[in-house]
């Protein structure tokens, strides 16, 4: 496959236009960490957007930044931290899970994914810090959206259609978001010994109360040990975690009250470093990474549900699960042999719900007969192909990745 590296955007646009003149597909690529979600695209050429880098624009007195998509999120970090702010969606690192290893996230990447950490229910989606853009379309034509303040009503909000298109919309060549105050101090409170349904129901209670918990998540014994933060892993139990952050005297206070709800059980704590290690694994699902030819299902439900779910797909298959979101987030391992990534049983179990399964991790040749995503009602399958059609009418871009689409 020909691979074509713009340096600039203009180049961008030029090798867009040469696409759509020739009818050759495009897939999309920035830092290449998440090649291996979804179908595997059919197109002629590779369009290799790691030239369009750096940060063009920052402005921390306005909470806002600039770069191209080629930008690393860890370059994005460190200018941020130096600051003292941060991407407050906590961008998860998915190439460790997806065999492309650490490090190679990008913007560009994460929002076409719309991928957010375990903070989305705190601090919303990746799109919802989306503020503007720059991109080409199929057709060969450059257009932007939004800008570069944090209040823009003007025109249609089109950013939020490309945050989470997987590269099937338009290539981007300039990406605005929103950025916020890093917290002063982070503490994680591990209550130990409960079991899935017990733990969800201590999220969910915590959740509730007056702690605002930023990060509420549970582990199995099987997964906690799997941890390679010390705590979390020695016990050798169910390990539920709660996260506060903010200032320290505030902080203290919430890490005590959370120690006092749960004191009937064995508790401890996570500071600093420990803290921020153990989030970046659950965000990017890195107790899943490690056994690489796992199948791995990504599965939004409601909280509440999120046990239950869980119950019914493991009564038939072999599945290992942490939970994160306060319970709404399940993210399951399958054996590597299981036939077609036990998609009926999944998708069976969640339906009931209103959630949605995705398909993060599996062979190829499960990959090109598994729909990655979860079936779209018939109306919303419609609004999505004039939407597709109206930014890329000749499909050239990333043809065959969203489950056949192109």
């Amino acid at each position: 496959m020909e691979t074509l590296r713009p340096a600039d955007e203009s180049e961008a646009i030029e090798a867009v236009g040469w696409a759509s003149a020739g009818g050759h597909g495009l897939e999309l690529v920035s830092g290449g960490s998440k090649r291996g979600f979804g179908r595997p695209a059919e197109a002629a050429a590779r369009l290799d957007l790691s030239g369009l880098a750096g940060i063009a624009l920052y402005e921390p007195e306005e909470l806002v930044l600039t770069a191209g998509p080629g930008t690393a999120l860890s370059e994005i970090a460190a200018r941020l931290a130096q600051h003292g702010q941060t991407l407050a969606f906590e961008p998860p690192d998915l190439g460790p899970l997806l065999g492309a290893g650490e490090g190679r996230a990008t913007l560009g990447g994460c929002i076409a994914a719309n991928l957010s950490g375990p903070r989305r229910f705190k601090a919303g989606a990746a799109r919802d810090h989306f503020l503007g853009v720059r991109a080409v379309s199929g057709r060969g034509e450059l257009f932007k959206s939004g800008g570069r303040v944090v209040k823009n009503v003007t025109g249609y909000d089109l950013c939020k259609l490309l945050a989470g298109s997987w590269g099937t919309l338009a290539a981007m060549t300039e990406i605005t978001v929103k950025v916020l105050p890093a917290a002063e101090k982070l503490r994680t409170v591990l209550v130990y010994g409960l079991d899935d349904e017990a733990g969800i129901a201590a999220m969910t209670r915590a959740l509730g109360g007056q702690c605002e918990v930023s990060g509420a998540a549970h582990l199995p014994a099987g997964i906690a040990a799997l941890s390679g933060v010390g705590r979390v892993h020695e016990p050798g139990t169910p390990v539920t975690a709660l996260r506060v952050e903010g200032p320290e005297p505030s902080v203290l206070a919430r890490t005590g009250t959370l120690r006092a709800l749960f004191a009937e059980h064995a508790i401890d704590e996570l500071h600093g470093h420990n803290s921020a290690a153990f989030w970046r694994e659950v965000g990017g699902a890195r107790f899943h990474a490690a056994a690489g030819d796992e199948i791995v299902w990504r599965i939004s439900v409601p909280p509440a549900d999120g046990a239950k779910v869980a119950g019914r797909i493991a009564a038939g298959l072999e599945a290992r699960v942490f939970y994160d979101w306060g319970g709404g987030l399940v993210w399951l391992a399958l054996p590597h042999a299981t036939v077609d990534a036990g998609a009926e049983a999944v998708r069976s179990a969640v339906g009931a719900t209103g959630g949605h399964a995705t398909l993060i991790r599996a062979p190829e040749a499960v990959r090109r007969r598994v729909p990655a995503f979860h079936p779209q009602p018939p109306g919303l399958a419609a609004l999505s192909a004039r939407v597709k059609q109206a930014f890329d009418p000749l499909g050239i871009f990333n043809p065959g990745r969203v489950d056949g689409e192109g």
